[in-house]
């Protein structure tokens, strides 16, 4: 009797956890609630040095510029972490589910 009543616990147990995490998944790819932050976007900090020739120094800065200016205008700056947070939601789903349908199976197998 007590084997029934922990084999329909963790059969709960596994289901519920599948349900959650799949609720979860469609949450955060509907962009209903984001993605848990693994990964985020560092402001860079411009460290100036002191050179003698002020004019290359200059040149280097509005060049660089002018690069981040032309990169963040292809990629924005945020796409990366995204991309990111979602590839590691994606594991963390998969994980929990296999973990989810391993705690249902051993309730499955105390039923019979």
């Amino acid at each position: 009797m007590i084997n029934k009543i922990i084999g329909y616990a963790l059969l709960v147990a596994g289901l519920l956890l599948i349900i959650f995490t799949l609720y979860q998944s469609y949450n955060i790819f509907m962009r209903n609630s984001p993605a848990p932050l693994m990964f985020k976007v560092q402001t860079s900090v411009a460290i100036t040095k002191t050179n003698n020739i002020g004019d290359l120094q200059d040149l280097q800065k509005q060049l660089k510029e002018e690069v981040s200016k032309q990169i963040s205008q292809m990629i924005p700056t945020d796409t990366l972490p995204k991309i990111l947070n979602l590839f590691s939601w994606s594991i963390l789903a998969g994980i929990l589910i296999f973990g989810g349908g391993q705690i249902a199976g051993l309730g499955v197998k105390m039923l019979k």
